[in-house]
Formats: structure tokens, C-alpha cells, sequence
């Protein structure tokens, strides 16, 4: 969502979110005068707190009552405001603060992987004050059985792997040769793939699908050196696909704290939430789990689900907020947080953050 605000409106937005989330209450013109530095009349706040509410980033709960964030408001103060304004310094610092926290509280050579995990889930909790969310790893145990690049046609190749369990997978990639290779004899490059699958077959044969992504590639000899270039991302990408994930346990940790918040005074809609952590993780794990992948090889993202945009209805009226951890570039389980919207944004996107990188790392450990 791309709305364009003013200054003035970006930091009235952002004043009004941020007393809100303090204190739970109706935001007026009046206590922005008062707690925040502004530079502008209490009239002139109030004309622009009317212009967001027009705009759908603002709402009255009353009539007589200040205004409180919409979801829509939510979302532009986590994707527009937090980045360009003074939190994206707060943002950082408290990710260095969750990660030391991490490191000091949790020390994985001394633990078993179950019994870091329930102290990682519970560090998240208290330092978010949301429910924490973290699925166990994936199990899988899928092998290689063989492995071979095949030419289709000038340019094109097919990668074709074979399991343990004998099931087959295969990718159609592009090499985009250059004009001299596409002059070069068939029967030629047909060879230059049989070494190179030979290769393959040598290094990965028995090992994990998550290995494919982690071949050291310098490894080739250097006229086989391109096809190690295309074939980097192209063996992930078949590994991630090839390794369906199945739902995991997914351990719960502060709903008690969490659900005396105002936003959870109904009895049913708790009733609703619980249920939905005890008897249907299924479908919250397929939530959490599934993750846009990082670009560019970059960082994996956190994902911040807000109000509506939760497809489970349970949790529609809450934010939900989750990333992945990994063993290399394989996700292998997910770290979240839940909450009501009205939650403390940047530290919570800090602590999953943190979490996730904490727990990648941690998870090399005891999956060397």
C-alpha cells in the first residue's frame, strides 16, 4: 500500500501510532501538543488528524472519543515510517540489544536443540511481551541417489535428481551461451555435462537435499567454471522445491501475559486464539512457514501480517510477525510473534529478526 503523506502528516501518523501503543487510548490533538515536539498548533494537528481519517490511516472509536490507527494506518507506519523516520535508528539498536540478550541467555553447545529452542521461545515472549511462535525444524531426511545434467537443446539444460526413496525431480535452465558456444559441437558440451554431473554425483551422493545449495563450486575445474555460475542457484531452487515441508510442532510460549491486554477482553475471541495455538498449529504453520524468499541473497525477511490481512480468522484482529531460520539458504523452521495491532513494532520486528539469525546459526551447530 503506497500512500503519499506530507512531513507533516508522516509525523502526526507517526505520533499518533506511537502514543496510542503506549497508552492503549484514543489519541487527541491536545496529547500530541503536549508529548511530542511537533512545531504545530493543536489546531492545526487536529485539521490534519481529520485528513488521515478521511484517508482511512485513522479512526474515531467514538464520536466524542480521540482517534486510534487503522490497519491501514498500521501498515503505512511499518512499511513508510519506521524506515525514513527516527525508528529505523531505534529499530537497530534494539536488534543489537536482542541479539546479546540471545547470546547470553542461550548458550547451544551446553543445550540440546528442543531445550534451546523452549528458552529461545521464551526470551522472545518476554522481550517482545507477544505470544512467541517457533516451529521446529524440518526432519526431512530425503537423500541423493544420482544426480545429471542433460542437454535439451542449444542453451538449454535439464537437471534431473534422483532420491533415496527414488522419487525424481528436475529443472529445465537456461545456460544463455554466448555467440562461440552456440557454434560449438553438441557432442562437445554433452561431455563438459558428464563431467560436471560426475562431479556433482561425487561430492552430494548420500548427503541431505539441503547440502545441494552448499557445494563449493570453486571446487570445478576452471572451463567448467560457468556452469558452476547458473548451476549455484539453480540446485537451491530445486532443493527448496524438491523438499516439501510438512507441518512441525510449534512451540507457544506468553499467551497468559499477552491475552490480559484491553484488545483481549472477550472471552470468545480468546477462546478462538487458543484453539487456534492448541488444536490448529497446521494452519498457523503453514502461515509462519511460508516466507517470501530474500532477495538478491540477502537477509531472510520478516513478514508482518496486520489485522485483516491474516487469512485465519482467529488471529484477524491481531499482527502476526515471522521469519524464517535456516541451515544455509534452506529455511528449516520459523520464529513469530503474535500480538494485538496495537504492539511495539520495532521491537518486535527486531526481536524476530534477531531470533532467526540467532537460531540459523545455532541450528549449524547441531546440524554440522
Amino acid at each position: 500500500m503506497e500512500v503519499q503523506l506530507t512531513n507533516r502528516q508522516q509525523h502526526i501518523l507517526w505520533a499518533t501510532v506511537r502514543h496510542y501503543i503506549a497508552t492503549a487510548e484514543p489519541v487527541g490533538s491536545k496529547a500530541l501538543v503536549e508529548e511530542y515536539d511537533l512545531g504545530v498548533s493543536s489546531a492545526t494537528i487536529r485539521n490534519v488528524m481529520g485528513v488521515l481519517e478521511k484517508s482511512g490511516l485513522l479512526y474515531q472509536p467514538h464520536a466524542s472519543a480521540g482517534r486510534v490507527p487503522s490497519d491501514s494506518g498500521y501498515r503505512i507506519y511499518v512499511d513508510q515510517l519506521i524506515p525514513s523516520l527516527r525508528d529505523a535508528t531505534r529499530t537497530e539498536t534494539l536488534g543489537r540489544e536482542v541479539e546479546v540478550a540471545l547470546q547470553k541467555q542461550l548458550q547451544w553447545q551446553d543445550r540440546s536443540l528442543e531445550t534451546l529452542l523452549q528458552g529461545a521461545a521464551q526470551i522472545l515472549a518476554t522481550l517482545s511481551g507477544c505470544i512467541s511462535l517457533i516451529a521446529m525444524p524440518q526432519t526431512t531426511t530425503a537423500l541423493l541417489r544420482h544426480l545429471q545434467l542433460v542437454q535439451i537443446e542449444a542453451g538449454r539444460i535439464m537437471l534431473i535428481v534422483v532420491t533415496d526413496s527414488y522419487e525424481t525431480h528436475s529443472k529445465l535452465m537456461d545456460l544463455s551461451p554466448t555467440p562461440e558456444e552456440t557454434q560449438r559441437d553438441s557432442e562437445v558440451i554433452d561431455r563438459e555435462l558428464q563431467i560436471v554431473s560426475n562431479f556433482l554425483n561425487s561430492h552430494l551422493r548420500g548427503r541431505s537435499l539441503l547440502e545441494l545449495g552448499h557445494l563449493n563450486w570453486s571446487e570445478l575445474d576452471q572451463e567448467f567454471q560457468r556452469y558452476g555460475e547458473f548451476l549455484k542457484n539453480s540446485v537451491a531452487e530445486l532443493a527448496r522445491r524438491t523438499l516439501a515441508p510438512t507441518a512441525t510442532q510449534i512451540m507457544v510460549r506468553g499467551v497468559s501475559e499477552v491475552l490480559r491486554q484491553p484488545e483481549f477482553s472477550q472471552l470468545q475471541q480468546v477462546q478462538t486464539i487458543i484453539h487456534l495455538l492448541e488444536e490448529e498449529q497446521d494452519q498457523l504453520w503453514r502461515l509462519i512457514f511460508e516466507q517470501p524468499e530474500p532477495e538478491d541473497g540477502g537477509k531472510p525477511k520478516v513478514t508482518v501480517r496486520i489485522g485483516a490481512e491474516n487469512p485465519l480468522e482467529p488471529i484477524r484482529t491481531c499482527t502476526l510477525i515471522s521469519s524464517n531460520y535456516r541451515r544455509g539458504s534452506i529455511p528449516v523452521g520459523s520464529v513469530g510473534v503474535l500480538g494485538p495491532t496495537r504492539l511495539d513494532y520495532e521491537s518486535a520486528i527486531a526481536v524476530v529478526a534477531s531470533a532467526a539469525d540467532y537460531l540459523s546459526e545455532a541450528f549449524s551447530y547441531f546440524n554440522p
